[in-house]
């Protein structure tokens, strides 16, 4: 039998990367499942603190083994703006095209456009806490290309590619984003458990 694992995430993109990834072995349950349809809140300033802030209220809530994420934009230009703000970077109730808009306004006329994805995991299993990292590196487009995928994939070029996030399968996002690294290492650390 499939041993369940909460992803706490209301994000339904997410949430299908997540199943197609750790399909084998685990029967990801979303917090819609549960019941869930409200915001977990994300008042930390680093990625690591707003993840573990997810898994905490719904380990607490439920007592069940789960895992959340909480994944950056950063922009070498910028700082490593959005980072930890990138899902509400225009304002709290900001679309992605809100946010896309903004970041390619504040890079406007500059010529370096290096840029990550940063994705931070945080397990709790048998009650206790683990931290997962997965980056990807590339740069930011002039313009928004492709109909694929969420958040900043229409301006993000992975290194050694040609194409943004937005106009890859999802296959071909999940062999190399940030999100199916940091899962990677979940996996090979939940087998090693077993």
């Amino acid at each position: 039998m499939k041993k369940q694992l909460i992803f706490a995430t209301g994000n339904a993109h997410k949430l299908e990367e997540v199943k197609a990834a750790l399909d084998n072995g685990f029967e990801i349950i979303s917090l819609k499942e549960l019941g869930i349809n409200d915001e977990i809140p994300e008042t930390g300033n680093t990625l690591e603190a707003n993840a573990l802030q997810k898994a905490n209220f719904v380990y607490n809530r439920f007592g069940k083994d789960c895992f959340s994420d909480d994944t950056g934009l950063e922009v070498e230009a910028l700082g490593g703006e959005p980072g930890v703000y990138s899902a509400r970077y225009a304002g709290i109730n900001a679309s992605f095209d809100n946010n896309m808009d903004l970041l390619l306004k504040n890079l406007a006329g500059k010529e370096n456009r290096y840029a990550r994805f940063r994705t931070v995991f945080a397990l709790i299993f048998d009650g206790k806490e683990y931290l997962f990292e997965g980056e990807i590196k590339g740069s930011i487009t002039i313009e928004k290309r492709g109909g694929a995928g969420f958040g900043y994939d229409p301006i993000f070029i992975p290194e050694g590619f040609d194409k943004v996030f937005a106009e890859m399968s999802l296959q071909e996002k999940n062999a190399i984003s940030h999100r199916a690294r940091v899962l990677d290492k979940m996996k090979d650390f939940l087998k090693q458990l077993e």
